[in-house]
């Protein structure tokens, strides 16, 4: 399933999109100066400054951040939060992996912070879960708490569509080349217990209110229901959603033609 807002034009033209790695994307050059914007614990850094630019990794969460120094002690990492982090020089491309969509707070302001790092015309690369990502998932555990007497679990994530994050970029003052939003069913590779270890990795959040006595039945639960839609005899499937875009800055001074 893809949606395109438009068709490549100069600035992302070599690159095929569907499927493509992100940083083929990006398509780093020599000495470009670079943010990774929820850098993790620096992979997608360190896949960047492969290619010869200066890459700065930016996460909120400091443990991270001292994760990706220690594997990556030739690389910058700071500490910021995305939506209201500040440069001191303009960058010519800001990319994320699969982080923008824990950035819940305020989306736009994200957005408004990237369009302040980048020069006119930098480049603003990304991909994050779509809407639709984990809806197996998530109605599994909709369903499972309502059984156990348990208000709607509150969810750590956002899933735009492609329209609704189009509308964002270009209302963030960018010029979109590319949006993708595609099917990526993904082996749970570090999950032997499926969606049980899933919701323990990444919704340890959903559990806090949870009574200590409750979890392990609780998620038992939730197996129980995704299992039909994505356990294999391979073994467990994330039904994942990923939502791709490539979009540059607005030159200074330009305006949207109504």
């Amino acid at each position: 399933m893809n949606w395109s807002v438009s068709t490549y034009d100069s600035a992302f033209g070599y690159v095929s999109a569907h499927g493509a790695p992100l940083v083929d994307l990006l398509d780093p050059q020599p000495g470009e100066k670079i943010i990774d914007l929820g850098c993790g614990t620096g992979s997608f850094t360190a896949e960047i400054a492969e290619r010869g630019a200066e890459v700065l990794g930016i996460d909120g969460a400091p443990e991270m951040v001292a994760q990706a120094s220690a594997l990556y002690p030739g690389l910058s990492f700071t500490i910021g939060d995305a939506h209201d982090f500040t440069t001191s020089e303009p960058f010519d491309a800001v990319a994320s992996n699969a982080a923008l969509h824990w950035m819940t707070r305020d989306p736009d302001a994200v957005i408004a912070r990237v369009h302040a790092a980048l020069r006119p015309g930098g480049r603003f690369v990304g991909e994050l879960g779509g809407a639709g990502n984990c809806a197996e998932l998530i109605a599994a555990m909709q369903t499972a708490w309502r059984v156990f007497g348990l208000g709607e679990p509150e969810l750590p994530w956002y899933f735009p569509t492609p329209a609704e994050y189009a509308a964002r970029l270009e209302d963030g003052g960018f010029t979109i080349r590319l949006m993708e939003h595609a099917d990526r069913p993904s082996r749970m590779t570090e999950c032997p217990d499926g969606a049980a270890d899933w919701i323990r990795i990444y919704a340890p959040s959903t559990l806090a209110d949870v009574p200590p006595e409750m979890v392990e039945p609780l998620l038992a639960r939730v197996n129980e229901l995704a299992a039909p839609a994505l356990r294999r005899e391979s073994g467990w499937v994330a039904d994942y959603v990923r939502l791709r875009f490539a979009a540059v800055r607005k030159p200074d001074g330009s305006t949207t033609l109504p």
